[in-house]
């Protein structure tokens, strides 16, 4: 029976009960006094009972009326609330933001933006979700994100990728190999040495191997490893010449720890860009998490 009934009914009926007066609703809801008496008719006919009873002082509930009051009170509670929750994620005082990608880009590129994010918005939730650039990809896709950061391209007509900052990679090791120090290395002759590379599943990983396959040599790790970190430590430790990117050994070159192993072939920087799915709405946190980001670098957009 409530179903045709239109939700104004019920919040007349509600300031109309919580006021006691027919007056003091008209007031509240900017209505004339004959609208809300109108309305609380509807309502009466539609369940075919008497909600109030006039008394000297206005009106009262009957026990009807008390029955349907306990639920609408309720259900108005809720709407205010969900309304200050609304207001709330529009001003970004609460809400959540979800951000995808590798331990080394969240390190090395994105820790500034965070820690400015969280000191503007101490009420915004910052979720953390690692992975390989097709992971960040799934986690899109999947909802389980807001937005990824990954190394380019990405070719996907389901994502806008924008991009925000680049890499130079290079090849670096440490004492051990001190000898290599000045000297520009031919390919044949730096695949003479143990290569330490990131996992199969990086972009760094098959954007050098592809290069090395463009000009007929195969590039073949000795060690394979699961973080940026650790291809740093191998190559201090003199374990092999480690290809990473030099924003990430930036400290370690300056103190002398590890040393740059120059080679022949010019290797073009990276790109690293913000991922975000093409047909879904950025969150309001999302939004200003890239504005904040595109401040501090020259954001272009790749449309895809």
């Amino acid at each position: 029976m409530s179903m045709g009934i239109n939700y104004e009914l019920y919040k007349v009926f509600y300031w109309a009960a919580k006021t006691g007066s027919l007056t003091q609703a008209a007031r509240k809801l900017y209505l004339t006094q004959p609208s809300v008496s109108h309305a609380i008719k509807q309502l009466e006919e539609r369940f075919g009972v008497t909600l109030f009873s006039r008394t000297a002082r206005g009106v009262e509930l009957t026990q009807e009326g008390a029955v349907l009051y306990a639920y609408i009170e309720q259900s108005q509670m809720l709407i205010s609330l969900a309304e200050e929750k609304m207001a709330a994620l529009r001003s970004l005082e609460s809400g959540e933001l979800r951000i995808g990608g590798s331990d080394s880009l969240f390190k090395h590129y994105l820790l500034p933006y965070l820690e400015q994010f969280h000191e503007r918005y101490p009420g915004i939730r910052l979720h953390l979700h690692h992975g390989t650039t097709p992971e960040i990809i799934g986690f899109l896709k999947e909802g389980r994100i807001d937005l990824g950061v990954a190394r380019m391209p990405i070719v996907d007509p389901q994502l806008q990728a924008m991009e925000t900052y680049r890499l130079q990679d290079c090849f670096v090791a440490g004492s051990r190999y001190e000898h290599l120090k000045g000297e520009v290395l031919p390919l044949e002759r730096l695949l003479e040495y143990p290569i330490i590379l990131f996992s199969r599943n990086s972009r760094a990983r098959m954007t050098i191997t592809e290069l090395f396959q463009s000009k007929g040599f195969a590039l073949r790790p000795e060690i394979e490893v699961g973080s940026v970190d650790l291809l740093i430590e191998f190559a201090k430790r003199g374990l092999g010449i480690s290809y990473v990117a030099k924003e990430f050994v930036t400290q370690e070159l300056e103190e002398g720890v590890l040393f740059e192993v120059r080679i022949d072939l010019p290797l073009p920087p990276a790109k690293v860009g913000i991922l975000t799915m093409s047909s879904v709405p950025l969150s309001g946190a999302a939004s200003a998490f890239i504005e904040l980001i595109g401040k501090g670098s020259d954001i272009k957009e790749d449309a895809r």
